[in-house]
């Protein structure tokens, strides 16, 4: 389940976020696109998401052009996208959003233990680390073919960001992260990278190569 980006250009208002980049996320496995603030990253998770409009190019899944798809019938087909902020509902307590996602949610539950005593509480006074531990384990529940996910690790220790990488890493679907730095866990292992800067796309291959 391959999703591509084809000369994507992508425009807001008189400004160009995206040049005309070319990435593609294979079915199995970790992508990761790689920039500063500004470098387009977030603009191309939500460009494959189908939240953001292309100016140009295209949006390929699977082999078959969706640009036009919305992004609702995205999330329909199998697609996940967890953005940076506002990702889960802060009125709504811990175990409603997971109930959100799905009716049984013990799976989360054994990923993130840590949300097991916040079950009661409202998302919104979670601290940060906890609210990307909560998007995160509904992103899980979602079981998607492909989950876009910005920042996964933000707030959370490095032992925790860690477990975060190997849960992403053990689905078993497209992963496709955005991130500023490439996560030290991800170091020497099998993961595509993409790094972007203003909009363009001046790296592409295994981490290792980046090292």
């Amino acid at each position: 389940m391959t999703i591509t980006l084809r000369h994507a250009r992508v425009r807001y208002g008189p400004l160009e976020a995206l040049h005309g980049i070319t990435l593609a996320a294979p079915a199995h496995g970790l992508t990761v696109l790689l920039g500063r603030n500004g470098s387009g990253r977030t603009t191309a998770l939500r460009a494959l998401a189908g939240t953001v409009a292309l100016s140009g190019g295209a949006v390929v899944w699977d082999g078959a052009d969706v640009t036009r798809m919305p992004a609702y019938e995205r999330a329909r087909r199998g697609l996940c996208l967890v953005p940076e902020r506002q990702a889960v509902f802060g009125s709504l307590t811990v175990r409603e959003n997971l109930e959100l996602a799905a009716p049984t949610y013990d799976f989360a539950l054994d990923a993130y233990p840590q949300l097991r005593p916040l079950l009661p509480r409202r998302a919104g006074t979670l601290s940060g680390g906890e609210q990307r531990m909560l998007a995160l384990s509904r992103a899980l529940l979602a079981r998607a073919r492909v989950v876009l996910v910005d920042e996964p690790a933000q707030g959370m220790s490095p032992a925790v960001a860690a477990h975060t990488y190997e849960l992403l890493g053990g689905l078993g679907a497209c992963v496709v992260v955005a991130e500023q730095r490439l996560p030290p866990v991800l170091r020497g292992r099998a993961a595509i990278v993409y790094e972007l800067r203003r909009g363009a796309v001046v790296f592409g291959g295994e981490a290792a190569e980046l090292e």
